[in-house]
């Protein structure tokens, strides 16, 4: 009896942790399904759609050959899920294109060469491994030849609006050679030697007919890739208010044909901090401007109260309203 009576309660046990163990891996298949369809309602990621039309600086990309229409879709759709980069760049490109436009107008140079700048440094003065410096990535001996002071104390590289004239003569030069923009802005990239070089041996004339490295075939579509974010971002998923764009910031200069032997005292002399001085003259390689030949120089300031966001605001007209390809222009004002 006692040894019936112990069965039972063993069959009973181990039914009842069969019972268990089937609801629970019942239940965790039911979790996992849950899991997988909130997971493919939730996480939805769509291709880019691509324009009917783009062009830059006037010249259309021919869309038509599929390694043409593959490469812009690329970087089209990299940039656009990048969103920590690109939301960035949108944001400093509303500080930097009021500076760069209209020096690009005055020296005949299309307004598309915006992006150029926008991609070559994402409008950051940053130095590449091949010594390229400034928001226009110049290097050092193209810098100098094109007359740019490039010493210890002073780098006009970092000073945006002389590398930004100094890049409208590197690209005027290069569209002297070639007669059309786009091979000028590949230009840019590879160096005119380089483009010259494989249009000869290669029997083209057009660049989209180029066989080149990674970095160049890359290079138009990144620029026109960033032009269609910027100028529609909202068609692309980025809500930014006018309000979240680093606004263009009123400056004032300083005019300086001396030597100043101490430009944290200088800068707190005109009633700011040495931290500022740098941040809007990053030209100023050092701590000191010895000027032995007596050159005379424009140290920026920000006007007084404009280092406060509550100031440039107080100027934003609509600020929290979407930037989009109708408010660009005022955003940028």
């Amino acid at each position: 009896m006692k040894k019936k009576i112990v069965f039972v309660f063993l069959f009973i046990a181990i039914a009842s942790f069969a019972g268990l163990f089937i609801f629970s891996v019942t239940l965790e298949k039911t979790a996992d399904d849950d899991y997988k369809k909130a997971l493919e309602h939730s996480n939805r990621v769509f291709s880019v759609v691509l324009p009917e039309k783009v062009e830059f600086a006037g010249e259309e990309p021919p869309l038509g050959l599929y390694y043409v229409r593959e490469g812009l879709d690329r970087e089209l759709t990299i940039n656009t899920y990048w969103h920590s980069s690109t939301l960035n760049m949108m944001k400093r490109a509303a500080r930097y294109f009021p500076v760069i436009e209209p020096i690009l107008k005055a020296n005949g140079v299309p307004d598309d060469f915006k992006y150029l700048a926008l991609i070559e440094s994402g409008l950051s003065n940053v130095e590449s491994p091949a010594g390229a410096s400034g928001i226009w990535q110049i290097v050092d001996e193209t810098a100098k030849r094109y007359g740019l002071e490039i010493t210890d104390e002073v780098d006009e590289r970092y000073e945006l609006s002389k590398a930004t004239v100094t890049a409208c003569r590197i690209l005027k030069t290069s569209f002297k050679t070639y007669g059309n923009w786009t091979l000028t802005a590949a230009a840019y990239n590879a160096g005119d030697g380089r483009i010259t070089k494989e249009l000869e041996r290669q029997k083209v004339n057009s660049f989209y007919d180029l066989y080149m490295n990674n970095e160049t075939s890359r290079y138009l579509f990144r620029i026109l890739a960033l032009k269609i974010l910027y100028e529609n971002p909202t068609h692309y998923g980025y809500y930014l208010r006018k309000k979240d764009l680093y606004p263009f910031i009123p400056t004032y200069t300083v005019s300086v044909d001396s030597s100043v032997t101490n430009l944290i005292d200088f800068a707190l002399n005109n009633k700011l901090n040495y931290r500022i001085l740098k941040e809007f003259n990053p030209w100023l390689r050092k701590d000191k401007l010895s000027n032995p030949s007596h050159k005379r120089y424009a140290i920026t300031f920000p006007k007084a109260g404009y280092t406060y966001y509550s100031m440039l605001l107080s100027d934003m007209k609509d600020a929290d309203a979407i930037f989009n390809d109708s408010t660009k222009t005022d955003a940028n004002r």
